[in-house]
């Protein structure tokens, strides 16, 4: 996939927002029903707890509000949604009710790429504000909790609910988006899927080594674009799958793992959410400044990836 077109109407991030349910199930929690214990899952995935509850609408207005009050902005002036998910409330019309219930007043459409949904929609909501859109509201949220088998000591400790925002708005100093890529390899679907009406099914161990190489070879292929390297990263915000998969794609990639946003140890596995609401924790940390560049990559059942590479803020010089 290409750069950026010279030309292109850019877009930056300008506000941004979370949502976690209140309930808290924790290794402790579930060495009760499941053969397992909270050394085993910290040692071979990261996550100590996750956040269990509530719908993907309800979440995803808890976030997408928070994102447009940081952004400054009322309900009528966003002119598209996006929402990415994998686990929507409805068969047909989740993000519609979404737009009711944040008083939009703009069309409103769902994207599915499992854990990759979020890069996707930047890139399309990107894609809206190089066509004229003026501001697009784009949300990841996965209520991953109501397809997992609890029964199932292989997947039940990994998938939790969450949600994350970010609003775009076009800008005239040139776009936050300097490059990006999609991939896709349909001969791993059955490594890791759900059917419809089923729960999650995963083949961990090939999951584990496909994720690394289709994740790190995204992520090259989007610095390239962007005509960066590693050494040039800030920030990367991977898809927060498994701390293991984090570690070594860091590590193909030349980028520190203290250069890297995670979060799973709290939230697990949120899937179109993860990447945000890692992103957002680290903004509310001080971890990425203006201009610094941010490379977010994940990949997803099916198997999905996607990267982009951002100079935050847009151009340099430019006033954030």
């Amino acid at each position: 996939m290409p750069a950026t077109r010279p030309g292109a109407t850019g877009a930056v991030i300008s506000g941004w927002g979370t949502a976690l349910p209140e309930k808290v199930v924790t290794n402790h929690d579930l060495e009760k029903t499941l053969d397992t214990s909270d050394e085993w899952i910290v040692a071979r995935t990261g996550i100590s707890e996750r956040r269990i509850g509530g719908s993907t609408a309800s979440l995803s207005v808890e976030s997408g509000r928070a994102a447009m009050e940081m952004a400054g902005l009322t309900p009528e002036r966003i002119d598209a949604l996006v929402v990415a998910t994998t686990t929507p409330d409805r068969q047909w019309g989740t993000a519609p009710i979404i737009q009711r219930d944040l008083g939009l007043s703009c069309g409103a459409f769902e994207l599915n790429a499992a854990c990759s949904g979020f890069v996707y929609g930047l890139v399309n909501a990107h894609g809206l504000i190089a066509m004229g859109a003026e501001r697009v509201l784009l949300i990841g949220t996965d209520t991953l909790s109501r397809i997992t088998d609890w029964n199932d000591r292989g997947t039940a400790p990994l998938f939790a609910d969450g949600s994350g925002a970010v609003v775009l708005e076009s800008t005239p100093h040139g776009s936050q988006l300097l490059g990006w890529d999609f991939d896709a390899d349909g001969s791993a679907s059955e490594l890791l899927w759900a059917e419809v009406g089923g729960t999650v099914n995963m083949d961990g161990k090939e999951v584990f080594r496909r994720a690394v190489r289709i994740m790190v070879d995204s992520a090259e292929k989007s610095m390239r674009h962007a005509g960066v390297t590693g050494d040039d990263i800030s920030m990367i915000v991977p898809h927060q799958a498994n701390i293991r998969i984090i570690q070594a794609a860091c590590e193909r990639l030349d980028v520190p793992l203290e250069r890297a946003s995670v979060v799973i140890d709290r939230t697990g596995n949120t899937s179109s959410a993860s990447i945000p609401l890692a992103l957002a924790a680290a903004l509310e940390d001080g971890r990425i400044d203006h201009g610094d560049l941010v490379l977010l990559v994940g990949f997803g059942g099916g198997m999905t990836a996607a990267s982009a590479v951002l100079r935050w803020g847009g151009e340099k010089g430019a006033s954030a």
